[in-house]
């Protein structure tokens, strides 16, 4: 039986066949395997990993060859999580936010139109027609103004998603992202604007790919890979068709799939050659695509996933950027589901501005014991509160539906 032990990284030099790959550490947009997982039965297989610019990964030492004095998967999650805890001990920005209650109802409405004008914008695309900004302009000022007054109301509504809309579902939640992560930066507000239109309208390319291959439940083939990556090239070819998109907006779309280490595409550009529009938009894609249910693929609990972002900012990403992003949002986002030192589990539901590892939470279950309670708000940064978060948890363990929990 495979554990934390027998799990391994090692260098993508070492890969040989008759290992067995547990994880290929690198988000499932970059390869075209149906899964992370799988056995290593040729070299053909080896090289079709080395050619994706993958520097290190996984292997479970339990199914497959073993490689010795490999660090340990715990070893490796041990000094992440030493990482992400002294980004949350940083001196807070202190940007304080709108009461949470407030907001919600606003940002429950916005995130619905937002996925249906999205949705018609698809169609519209498809069928040849251009995009209005006219009617993303506003859309996109409405969503600047919501997480300006409290990002807590609509960053946890980009959970809620479900297989048929997630193109669309996905879209807007990169736009909403990529807004906070700019407010976190500072940057000045129409440019936060742009980013946010840029991220609403980075995968309009996808409307030129057959939603066969977007879908497909197995592996792509190398034609069927070549023609998803194309929805870049696509996007960019819509966008520098629309009249008023800015150049802010066209490096996100035209970026978002280039890496750090010159390894993405479509350019293979390197560092400082990635505006620092498409270095945002490449972490915040892969964030909100790793942290989603597809039929192919699992989604991870957000800090799971800043901690693989963190992970892979030694090569992919630009890791000050990765750093200021764990800041925007905090090590436990809000909607993650979080266990206490109690042994309750809650729903994160707001930052506290002047303490990330103390987040106002909604206990609503007691893990020990295996039963709902009744729901509770506890502010664990509040003077008279004893308890506090010991680890992040998955809904899907505990059979919890986080549609009931999340506000929208």
């Amino acid at each position: 039986m495979s554990t934390s032990a027998s799990i391994k990284k090692i260098p993508v030099a070492q890969l040989r066949p008759g290992m067995y790959i547990h994880d290929l550490n690198c988000s499932w947009l970059d390869h075209p395997f149906v899964s992370n997982s799988f056995a290593v039965k040729d070299t053909k297989r080896v090289g079709e990993i080395l050619a994706l610019g993958i520097h290190d990964l996984y292997i479970d030492t339990v199914r497959g060859d073993d490689v010795a004095n490999a660090i340990t998967e715990a070893e490796a999650q041990q000094e992440i999580e030493v990482r992400m805890v002294d980004i949350a001990q940083e001196q807070p920005d202190r940007i304080q936010a709108q009461p949470l209650q407030s907001e919600i109802q606003r940002a429950r409405a916005l995130h619905s139109d937002a996925n249906r004008i999205v949705r018609g914008m698809v169609h519209d695309i498809r069928l040849g027609r251009q995009i209005e900004l006219e009617l993303v302009e506003p859309l996109v000022e409405n969503m600047v103004d919501s997480i300006f007054r409290n990002q807590d109301a609509l960053l946890p509504l980009g959970r809620l998603k479900d297989h048929d809309n997630y193109t669309f579902q996905h879209s807007v939640s990169v736009c909403a992202l990529l807004v906070s992560f700019g407010r976190g930066l500072k940057l000045d507000r129409p440019i936060i604007k742009e980013l946010g239109i840029g991220g609403l309208l980075h995968d309009v390319g996808k409307a030129k790919v057959p939603d066969a291959i977007l879908n497909k439940p197995a592996k792509l083939t190398d034609a069927e890979f070549v023609k998803m990556k194309s929805h870049v090239v696509q996007s960019i070819i819509i966008l520098q068709n629309t009249p008023g998109i800015s150049q802010i907006a066209l490096d996100v779309a035209g970026q978002h799939h280039e890496r750090f280490d010159g390894s993405g595409y479509p350019n293979g550009l390197k560092g400082a050659q990635i505006s620092l529009y498409g270095r945002m938009g490449a972490i915040v894609d892969v964030y909100d695509a790793i942290t989603s249910d597809r039929v192919y693929h699992k989604g991870m609990p957000p800090t799971a996933a800043l901690g693989r972002l963190l992970e892979w900012s030694s090569y992919h990403f630009d890791p000050a950027l990765v750093k200021a992003y764990v800041k925007s949002l905090g090590i436990y986002p809000s909607g993650s589901l979080v266990r206490m030192e109690s042994g309750r589990l809650g729903v994160v539901v707001e930052q506290n501005a002047d303490n990330r590892m103390k987040p106002r939470v909604n206990v609503i279950y007691h893990a020990e014991h295996r039963h709902y309670l009744p729901p509770e708000i506890v502010d664990l940064s509040s003077s008279d509160c004893l308890d506090r978060i010991t680890g992040h948890e998955d809904y899907a363990d505990w059979g919890i539906d986080p549609k009931r929990w999340l506000p929208g």
